[in-house]
């Protein structure tokens, strides 16, 4: 008998830990998944320790959500017992890794919003949330300047990775939007000044993506339609595929341990 699914109390301040705990979630297990399969040993070792990271950072963030749900569930549950229309993530992290571009172009643009984001959180009138953001800062300026290198790397390299990085480039954009919309709940908890407002950050995101481009000799995308429905549980098929993989052993052995 699987594990069933579990109900989370959505208040504001816990659907917006979980959003947060979700990206960081997903996307680490989408790095995770290069292990062993990196270009090279110590790429390979640095894909593993930016998942280690964003674990690291989901973890903290599902517990705090359970403490401020205050119920049963604890960030096991969170990570490994919601469904699919459950999680809260950006659709940019659910992703496929597609080839090393695809991978390194997304996670600039993800990381170049997350080191911005956790720098402005660390003002946040929530003490844990500006304790989790001083903490994750650190990591994603470095995951900042990992996937830069390698973009700048690969766009302006051979024929051939260039014109790979150029198409992750024009496939991923449309989903970047999402990274800075803002809902009714949200909105709410900005001016509480226990987050911040994401919209904020486009200018000096678009500063920091667009001068790695150039130096990559890659063409940012002019269209401006965005990809949304991550955050209100509306995911691509990518998702549910990556959680069937990530749940397995919680739905099929409940509570083990070991």
């Amino acid at each position: 008998m699987t594990a069933p699914s579990i109900t989370v109390s959505e208040t504001p301040l816990v659907l917006y830990t979980l959003r947060r705990a979700d990206d960081a979630l997903i996307l680490g297990h989408r790095l995770s998944e290069w292990c062993g399969h990196a270009p090279m040993l110590e790429e390979d070792m640095a894909l593993s320790n930016m998942a280690l990271d964003l674990i690291g950072q989901a973890r903290e963030l599902y517990g705090y959500a359970a403490k401020v749900e205050g119920r049963d569930n604890d960030e096991d549950k969170l990570a490994y017992l919601r469904d699919v229309r459950q999680y809260r993530n950006l659709l940019l992290v659910e992703r496929p890794n597609g080839d090393f571009a695809q991978t390194m172009v997304r996670q600039l643009f993800y990381a170049a919003f997350a080191d911005l984001y956790w720098r402005g959180m660390m003002g946040s009138t929530d003490a844990t949330l500006a304790a989790i953001a001083a903490k994750s800062e650190k990591e994603c300026a470095y995951h900042l300047r990992h996937a830069s290198e390698w973009v700048i790397r690969l766009g302006d390299g051979t024929d051939e990775s260039h014109a790979r990085a150029q198409a992750a480039v024009d496939d991923l954009w449309a989903y970047t939007g999402e990274m800075f919309s803002v809902d009714d709940s949200e909105r709410g908890l900005i001016d509480a000044g226990v987050a911040i407002d994401p919209t904020m950050l486009l200018p000096e995101w678009l500063s920091i993506v667009s001068h790695v481009a150039r130096e990559a000799t890659l063409v940012m995308p002019e269209n401006d339609w965005m990809q949304q429905g991550g955050r209100d549980g509306r995911h691509s098929e990518h998702l549910g595929h990556l959680l069937s993989e990530l749940q397995y052993m919680q739905r099929s052995f409940p509570g083990a341990t070991w």
